[in-house]
């Protein structure tokens, strides 16, 4: 018999925590959170959203979009007009979501210039010793 079939709220439980990895990483990419905060003050359109999220591609936000779609953070709608607009808007969960990582965010940026500092440190001294930036 295995430890799932002696305690099955302790399997219960790991199985969530396992779960919660994966919400992590759907949140925690790279694109995601910035395209959740560009979103904050109302709807966007897809060229709103790719000229204020610095470095995206067209098609990694395509690709961020539709997952932030699938999970429930955010709904798109299709105005029918002449041409054709669509926007992006955050739903309920979307807006816990960023009230939860706006203390991220602004913690990223405020300490930017320290980590870039930190790491010209580490990259030179690595690099005196031989070993070279990771």
């Amino acid at each position: 018999m295995d430890a799932a079939q002696r305690d099955p709220q302790s399997a219960a439980v790991s199985s969530d925590a396992c779960r919660t990895r994966v919400v992590l990483d759907i949140v925690g990419d790279k694109w995601s959170l910035l395209v959740v905060r560009n979103l904050r003050d109302g709807p966007r359109r897809f060229t709103e959203l790719k000229r204020a999220v610095d470095g995206i591609s067209q098609r990694m936000l395509t690709v961020t979009l539709r997952s932030l779609e699938r999970d429930g953070i955010l709904t798109r709608t299709v105005h029918e007009v002449m041409p054709p607009r669509v926007s992006y808007e955050l739903t309920e969960m979307g807006f816990t979501l960023r009230e939860a990582t706006a203390p991220l965010l602004e913690w990223s940026m405020a300490h930017l210039a320290r980590i870039d500092d930190a790491r010209a440190v580490y990259d030179a001294r690595t690099a005196s010793r031989g070993e070279g930036a990771p």
